[in-house]
């Protein structure tokens, strides 16, 4: 006997019948676009050196790094993020490597720009803890301590020679107050308006950047709880958000992605600028491992985790896997 009013009316599951059903009816979709490359340059090798705890990822060579710029390109990837590491006895308490015209960052960034020119969105990485030997992001004190304003002035210089290198945009790190504002006066002054400023709005203080120590050679004595945000907090993160915005920020972003994306969700609801997310060190760490354990599917799961932060908000997606997603995603269009 029937009895159609057993069966339920409404069947969500007619919408993933098959892939192809799947894909049309898709909420959130990656594009290479959404992408950004971080890379790693490292001054005075003439071989990549592999990054131990980051299977696949290399300090590049000035050579290779011109590679990898190109092979981005290629793939459809919009940006490339660059960090120097000087060579060794070029660290100091100021960080000087950082705002010296021919340091590593500067050089890199003008072989990027030869490279590929505007057609990739060559980042830099504003910061000084590559470059101080004690690791901190800023200017200590006499007792030991981050000093902010003093730091800020570093930034500025750092600014202006990252700027005069050819970079488009800049990306303020260090968690110092005030730092989206000085960094566009600074640019502002020498006549570089059209860099942009993506602000370190949301960067938490994580257990997850151990693997991107290695990568930059770290030099950090103790730890930097004092200047990054404290993962207990919200709040404060939008306060943050707040003020990055009244001093200039064109874009802002979250720092790691995947431990919050409760954050990056709000941050994103809440702008009118683009949002960018940081997969940082450990979480690309984790899947790597747990894939050559055999534990779980490593392409599959590395783009569920990309989706999941373009799911919550991310307009742009800062990834070690970047160039390689992309092919992937390249490859499926065709």
């Amino acid at each position: 006997m029937n009895s159609y009013g057993s069966f339920p009316g409404a069947r969500p599951r007619r919408l993933r019948t098959t892939p192809a059903m799947r894909r049309m009816v898709a909420e959130t979709r990656l594009h290479p676009s959404d992408l950004i490359l971080p890379a790693f340059v490292r001054e005075g090798i003439t071989q990549p050196v592999p990054i131990q705890a980051m299977p696949g990822v290399v300090q590049h060579t000035r050579d290779t790094l011109r590679k990898a710029a190109a092979e981005a390109l290629a793939a459809g990837v919009s940006g490339i993020m660059l960090f120097g590491v000087p060579e060794d006895g070029k660290k100091d308490a100021l960080g000087t490597a950082g705002t010296d015209p021919d340091g590593i960052l500067q050089v890199a960034i003008r072989d990027v720009k030869a490279e590929v020119g505007d057609d990739l969105v060559i980042m830099s990485d504003l910061c000084l803890d590559e470059f101080t030997d004690h690791g901190h992001c800023g200017v200590l004190d006499a007792d030991g301590r981050v000093d902010n304003d003093a730091t800020l002035e570093r930034y500025a210089e750092m600014a202006q020679v990252q700027a005069d290198a050819g970079v488009h945009v800049v990306g303020p790190s260090g968690m110092m107050d005030g730092q989206v504002g000085v960094v566009r006066d600074a640019l502002d002054t020498i006549g570089k308006e059209d860099v942009s400023i993506l602000a370190y709005t949301a960067k938490y203080s994580s257990a997850f950047y151990g693997p991107f120590r290695e990568a930059v050679g770290s030099s950090l004595k103790g730890d930097r709880k004092t200047y990054q945000q404290d993962p207990a907090n919200l709040r404060e993160s939008m306060r943050e958000l707040a003020l990055d915005l009244e001093e200039g920020a064109d874009m802002v972003m979250v720092k790691p992605a995947g431990p919050y994306l409760d954050v990056l969700a709000k941050v994103a609801e809440s702008v009118d600028v683009p949002v960018a997310a940081y997969q940082i060190s450990g979480e690309y760490a984790m899947v790597e491992a747990a894939a050559e354990k055999g534990w779980i599917d490593r392409d599959k799961a590395i783009l569920e985790t990309l989706t999941g932060i373009r799911r919550a908000g991310a307009h742009m997606i800062l990834t070690y896997w970047a160039t390689e997603v992309a092919q992937t995603l390249g490859s499926a269009r065709r």
